[in-house]
């Protein structure tokens, strides 16, 4: 016989409705803001007040003492394997010198022997050097073991000479005699190094993200994979992986050809290249940059990006690029612009309805923004890159200088325009930290470009549902009918948010669809 759905009653605490959100000092709530909640099995099925609660029965009953409960978070953009790698193994995020990031590199290689000795994290603008790791730097960490490195943004390594000779790396473009790889010869060494990761630390590797992610809040992750960043064989394995154990859900997005998307069940598109980083002066940009002769690279061209967006409209696919620089952003609205005129009248409601990606959208212009809201675009955008890189003496300054760099991911305006966000952290780019994600947005170097704390929380939770029109049964919200995806934090303030300025709050329960994923409730 079915057996009934395992009921669940809260009381006592801060339950974040869209009512709650919707609350300021200039339109007060109209009715008593909601302290309980009730879900039966993967649904909530109640919200209230404690002393509207005292006439219903559940299974378990617990009592909050004022904690803070939310939709649960959806980091709407990272790179999985990467990441656990980097939690696992070696992380350089924070060698602060050149010489330190060398030194642990020939630790982690004493104590780790693999096949391939994988890094990641490494930023020479912040080495008082200011120059990166070299081939022969890595031969002499690790005796000549094949080592990837990958430069903190993803768009540049450094490779040992054993990994350059088995990739052949210098018989494409974008290989430099010191080890450095950019465009096709980074993409065939990270191709070669990721062929020789061992089944069972690539296993390690998810599981490592989904429990850090679970008890961060977040009870779903995009994966945006492609054959530039990780393979159909390491995106195919984390689906399945996923499916057969407890975890965050994981969306794939797959950036290579359409067939393999299919028959790997993910989205179509996501991280596809527009162009590259800010960083590795890759990012393609209108005016060059102010610490370099030119204007970084474009991948593909407007025509490209129409027919992917007609073969979309034509099956019913969402897709999306990844575009840093303003010229790619341009490229990419005169492709689906072309498309939508291609299509006829109804054209740009088509591609609107489809909700294709802007994966960083960083340089954003005036003049951008019309026709990214005419076409229904979404931002999937990492504040915590403004919180890394902004500011008057922040690499996005030395890159285009400050004028240019103030004027970077403009939350407010996106905001204001009606334009949607989801936040994601781009992990291993920067960590795996929604609420660091929601401080970054509403504290961000430019004054004007701040989001309030509520429409924050939203780019961070339902944002990342509707990115991936998931969004359809209510995930992203709390409210009767809806799923039991919720969260639940313990934090220092007595206000329905946590204030900006105080300390991170605490995780005691994250739900998936009334799956317990992590919890220190009991």
């Amino acid at each position: 016989m079915p057996t009934t759905p395992r009921t669940v009653l809260y009381l006592g605490g801060h339950i974040h409705t869209p009512a709650a959100a919707a609350h300021t000092a200039a339109v007060p709530p109209t009715a008593a803001p909601a302290t309980a909640m009730l879900t039966t099995g993967d649904t909530i099925t109640w919200i209230g007040t404690d002393d509207q609660a005292t006439t219903l029965t559940a299974d378990t009953v617990w009592h909050l003492d004022g904690a803070l409960v939310t939709p649960a978070f959806v980091d709407a953009h990272l790179h999985t394997t990467a990441t656990g790698l980097a939690l696992t193994g070696l992380d350089l995020t924070h060698s602060p010198t050149r010489t330190a990031a060398l030194d642990a590199l020939a630790t982690h290689t004493r104590h780790h022997r693999h096949t391939t000795v994988f890094g990641t994290g490494w930023d020479e603008t912040r080495w008082p050097e200011n120059t990166p790791p070299t081939a022969a730097d890595l031969d002499r960490a690790t005796g000549g073991a094949p080592v990837y490195l990958a430069r903190v943004d993803g768009h540049t390594a450094v490779i040992s000479t054993a990994l350059a000779a088995a990739a052949h790396a210098a018989d494409h473009p974008g290989w430099q005699p010191s080890g450095l790889v950019t465009g096709d010869a980074h993409h065939h060494a990270r191709r070669t190094a990721d062929t020789t990761l061992p089944t069972h630390q690539r296993h390690a590797a998810w599981d490592a993200v989904r429990t850090r992610a679970a008890t961060l809040g977040i009870a779903a992750l995009h994966e945006m994979a492609g054959p530039d960043v990780s393979s159909a064989a390491d995106l195919a394995g984390l689906l399945a992986h996923a499916a057969t154990t407890t975890g965050p859900a994981i969306l794939g997005y797959w950036a290579g050809d359409l067939h393999t998307a299919d028959a790997l069940g993910a989205h179509w598109g996501g991280d596809t290249f527009v162009d590259g980083s800010l960083g590795s002066h890759t990012a393609a940009l209108h005016t060059p940059y102010a610490d370099a002769p030119h204007h970084g690279t474009l991948h593909l061209d407007a025509d490209t990006i129409r027919d992917i967006a007609l073969t979309c409209a034509a099956t019913g696919r969402q897709t999306g690029f990844h575009a840093i620089g303003d010229a790619a952003l341009t490229t990419i609205l005169d492709g689906l612009d072309a498309a939508a005129t291609h299509l006829g009248p109804h054209g740009h409601p088509t591609l609107a309805a489809a909700r294709h990606r802007l994966e960083h959208a960083e340089m954003i212009t005036p003049a951008h923004l019309p026709r990214i809201a005419a076409l229904g675009l979404v931002i999937s955008t990492q504040p915590a890159f403004d919180a890394r890189w902004g500011g008057h003496h922040g690499l996005y300054a030395t890159r285009l200088g400050p004028t240019r760099a103030a004027t970077l991911n403009p939350y407010a305006t996106l905001a204001r325009a009606g334009i949607p966000l989801a936040f994601g952290s781009d992990a291993p780019v920067t960590p795996l930290d929604p609420w660091g994600a929601v401080h970054a947005a509403t504290t961000h170097h430019t004054p004007t470009a701040r989001l309030d704390p509520h429409t924050a929380l939203d780019a961070a939770t339902r944002g990342g549902w509707y990115a991936a029109h998931a969004d359809h049964d209510g995930h992203g919200t709390l409210a009767p009918g809806h799923p039991a995806t919720y969260a639940i934090w313990t934090h220092t303030t007595a206000t329905a948010l946590p204030d900006p300025a105080a300390p991170t709050p605490t995780c005691r329960r994250t739900v998936l669809r009334g799956q317990i994923l992590h919890d220190t409730l009991t």
